[in-house]
């Protein structure tokens, strides 16, 4: 896609044997144009030995990690939401402001909302069965919009994401499907005044079930070719 690009060389010369045929693949993903190698070593597996099907595709952990790490190194983890992108409500100050106090009386004026999401870390990749599970750090940060389309930051929250992604194979793709298991938040900084961030975590939540789990779900439905 246009993050990222896959490297399906063969590491060693094709194993014949008498009923079936070893390909060792390497099976490594980059940013898109920047071939640096991903801060990860390939561990050795092997795959089950079974004989009822024509084709069998094993893939690594490996192969999950260096994509996530190619991934958060394009800065596809970054996301903007905005009043115009906002599929489901008017994101506003008005809207924050009648949940939080603080940002009310900063925001005296009702102003569209602008929300900047971004991973602050490679996301962990745990493989489980027909799935995986990724742990996301990231952070959101809040920005009134003014009339002549400048920002106001209002305040950034840390974000923990616990979510996992089914896998299945279609057209010669892998595919997947996130569902978001675990979400906390926290508050990093402020502009307009402490304040609990339990308050805004129902809103939040929904915002990201509604905006970007689809989103991420609509890209990972275009799956990721295979060799």
């Amino acid at each position: 896609d246009d993050w990222v690009e896959a490297d399906y060389s063969l590491n060693s010369l094709p194993a014949v044997f008498q009923q079936f045929i070893d390909l060792d693949l390497k099976g490594m993903v980059y940013p898109a144009g920047n071939y640096t190698g991903p801060p990860y070593v390939a561990a050795p597996f092997t795959v089950p030995d079974q004989s009822d099907s024509m084709l069998y595709l094993a893939f690594s952990e490996y192969f999950f990690q260096t994509s996530s790490f190619a991934y958060y190194t394009a800065g596809a983890f970054n996301i903007t939401i905005a009043e115009e992108t906002c599929s489901y409500f008017d994101i506003s100050t008005e809207i924050f402001g009648s949940i939080i106090p603080e940002v009310a009386k900063y925001s005296v004026t009702p102003y569209p909302v602008m929300l900047k999401l971004m991973a602050t870390e490679i996301p962990i990749i745990s493989l489980e069965y027909d799935s995986f599970t990724v742990e996301i750090q990231g952070s959101m940060e809040v920005f009134a919009v003014l009339p002549d389309s400048t920002t106001q930051s209002l305040f950034t929250m840390n974000i923990a994401a616990n979510t996992s992604i089914a896998l299945n194979i279609f057209d010669q793709k892998l595919m997947g499907s996130l569902c978001l298991n675990r979400l906390q938040f926290s508050l990093a900084h402020t502009n307009v005044g402490f304040f609990e961030i339990s308050l805004l975590e129902n809103i939040l939540s929904y915002i990201l079930q509604t905006e970007v789990i689809p989103s991420a779900n609509a890209k990972l439905s275009k799956g990721f070719p295979l060799p």
